[in-house]
């Protein structure tokens, strides 16, 4: 048995959770003719889009004049939660709720971006993907919903005190607004012109209380949310209790920003998504590819006034030989896991579809660069003579073997 904190009765309990995303949903929403959730597909947004729909489909809130739940598939989550999201879409569906899936414009989904146009992987300080992956895709999604309904919106998002800490110190910076408590979930007003206000009614919302919510939703609503737990690792004992509960995080399949790929390895621990071991493969390649002999350099670069650009020698785009190269590893990767698949009576998995396929050979084939790049740029690791601030050229001393 666990043993209980002094102050084990002052915790919230699910229940408890629940009547207080109730009040909180009823207040704002009642000033708000149209919803909108904004849909990952992960644990905390899951629990809210289904909690919100069994919450309006058993009359304990008001249904507002529409309710759209938008799904951002960057396609590249991991593929069993990717499959989850889209079951629960086609749950909600048949529960009469809207639902939209919200993908990146072609030019700017991972691997023609990538590919196509030369830009590396993604890093710490070149963090590219969330913006153009989510953020673009949703925001052009939203204003067009803004359009449509002639006025301002409400958006329910899962966002959770204690998923992360740099989320945290936001929300302990501007919970208060509109006097707000994080009780009632974390309203966020904004101007009259603008999309969409805020809403976050499970802010407050223990980890445990999540994945009970998850699995209480899938036995007794019907709504496929097992897998999702599956997914983070989560052992279905600990909505008994009888465990810690996991605040497990996900990412992307082989993240190149982490040093480490706990969630596709957690995947992989499953028996029957051992299949897609061969996404292994990806990280190491994202890796590679930074190398300066895959990328373009440039040299003696200048401002528009003329003056000598700060950050000579910067590294920059693959080079169209490495574009070539990385798709067939990734092409080669995808067939790997798809005939493993069928094997084992899977899904397949789409890494590149045809349409991105051939997005991304029309752009290599173009010679295409990002801005600022031509191709004319030296190798990233080529020897060249050093070029000091004052405009002078220090010559090379020793000449490359």
């Amino acid at each position: 048995m666990r043993n209980l904190s002094l102050f084990e009765d002052e915790r919230l309990s699910l229940e408890h959770s629940i009547e207080l995303s109730i009040e909180s949903l009823r207040h704002y929403g009642s000033l708000y003719k149209h919803w909108c959730i904004a849909f990952s597909g992960g644990k905390d947004s899951s629990a809210t889009v289904t909690l919100v729909a069994h919450l309006i489909e058993t009359g304990q809130i008001e249904r507002p004049k529409s309710l759209t739940v938008l799904y951002a598939d960057t396609r590249q989550e991991l593929p069993p939660l990717h499959q989850a999201a889209l079951d629960i879409l086609a749950a909600l569906e048949k529960k009469g709720f809207e639902t939209q899936v919200v993908l990146p414009e072609l030019d700017y989904r991972y691997f023609v971006y990538m590919l196509g146009r030369g830009v590396p992987p993604p890093s710490n300080t070149f963090r590219w993907c969330t913006p153009k992956l989510k953020v673009m895709s949703m925001e052009r999604e939203l204003e067009r919903l803004r359009q449509k309904r002639g006025e301002k919106f409400l958006m329910l998002t899962g966002v959770r005190i204690g998923e992360s800490a740099a989320r945290d110190q936001r929300i302990a910076m501007s919970c208060t607004k509109d006097g707000g408590e994080c009780g009632q979930g974390w309203f966020q007003q904004s101007t009259a012109n603008a999309i969409a206000d805020t809403l976050a009614p499970l802010l407050h919302w223990r980890v445990c209380h999540v994945w009970d919510w998850l699995v209480q939703a899938d036995i007794e609503l019907g709504f496929p949310t097992f897998e999702i737990a599956e997914v983070y690792g989560h052992d279905p004992q600990d909505a008994l209790g009888e465990s810690e509960p996991l605040n497990a995080r996900t990412g992307c399949i082989g993240c190149p920003l982490v040093q480490e790929d706990a969630a596709l390895e957690r995947v992989l621990k499953n028996p029957k998504w051992t299949y897609l071991a061969p996404l292994r493969q990806l990280r190491p390649l994202y890796w590679e590819v930074k190398k300066p002999q895959y990328r373009l350099r440039k040299h003696g670069e200048v401002n528009k006034d003329g003056s000598l650009a700060k950050k000579q020698g910067r590294l920059g785009p693959l080079t169209l030989e490495t574009r070539e190269w990385l798709l067939k590893e990734i092409l080669k990767i995808q067939d790997e896991v798809n005939v493993a698949a069928i094997a084992c009576d899977q899904p397949p998995i789409s890494l590149i579809n045809e349409a991105e396929l051939a997005r991304i050979r029309e752009l290599i084939a173009a010679q295409t660069w990002p801005e600022k790049w031509d191709g004319s740029e030296h190798r990233g690791d080529e020897w060249l003579p050093e070029i000091l601030p004052d405009g002078s050229i220090q010559p090379l001393i020793f000449s490359e073997l």
